[in-house]
């Protein structure tokens, strides 16, 4: 193989491979419509031309036969006149009609079947192109179902990398970085004022119940009978209510 063809037919197969890139269904289906149609209409007009030649082809038919049938009837007419050599003349003239009759009788035969043949032709041709219309509509609308689809799922699989899930994922570590920012302040900052309050008021309770049972020890102090020896039990009882305030103030202590 020589260096000319290996060259022909790398050029060719690159065009190709071009060609087949650049070809959108729905603009090749158009075209090859719009060249149907264009083919349609020069039938139409070989039809046309057809019909038109076998009808001039048919006046000229029936003319030479009328005419061969007139001169036929005349060279009746001088032969029952006694004139031989006129109706001879007249058979001379009716047998050129005849023969011309003839001639175009088989050419309108053809001109017939030809005719015949193109409008088969035609209707075929009508047929072949209506269906190509309901076929290229099929093919255009599933060509734009699938290019939709196709641009559907290339949406679908950059949507992970695209810049507004990039931002949101940002905008996510960031809210958890201040929410750890913020935890670790309150954690480092000590109580604040809400747990100072707190701590007021878990005191206050310790204090009332402090008072509470203070007062409930005075009251069972108040009501001993004076016959007893008060000062026999006094000195124990303090020493009992000073060891349980003992005990209550380390409870708080701890």
């Amino acid at each position: 193989m020589g260096l000319f063809d290996r060259l022909s037919r790398v050029v060719r197969a690159n065009i190709n491979d071009l060609v087949s890139k650049a070809e959108d269904p729905e603009k090749v289906l158009e075209q090859a419509v719009i060249d149907m149609q264009e083919d349609l209409v020069q039938l139409r007009q070989a039809v046309a031309r057809s019909i038109a030649t076998q009808k001039r082809t048919e006046q000229q038919y029936n003319k030479n036969q009328s005419e061969a049938t007139n001169w036929q009837q005349r060279a009746q007419l001088a032969l029952s006149k006694g004139d031989e050599n006129l109706a001879r003349e007249a058979l001379v003239r009716k047998k050129s009609f005849s023969d011309t009759a003839n001639s175009l009788k088989a050419q309108l035969d053809q001109q017939s079947g030809q005719v015949t043949s193109l409008k088969r032709n035609l209707i075929a041709l009508e047929s072949k192109i209506s269906e190509a219309k309901t076929k290229k509509d099929m093919l255009r609308a599933r060509a734009n179902a699938a290019k939709a689809n196709k641009q559907l799922q290339d949406s679908v699989n950059n949507i992970g990398t695209s810049s507004a899930m990039g931002a949101f994922e940002r905008m996510e570590d960031k809210v958890m970085q201040l929410e750890a920012e913020s935890e670790t302040a309150a954690e480092l900052g000590g109580t604040g004022i809400e747990q100072q309050f707190a701590a007021l008021e878990a005191g206050s309770g310790v204090d009332d119940e402090l008072a509470a049972m203070k007062a409930q020890l005075s009251g069972t102090s108040a009501e001993t009978p004076k016959l007893e020896a008060a000062e026999t039990t006094s000195a124990p009882q303090d020493a009992v209510i000073d060891a349980e305030l003992d005990e209550l103030r380390s409870q708080l202590d701890k």
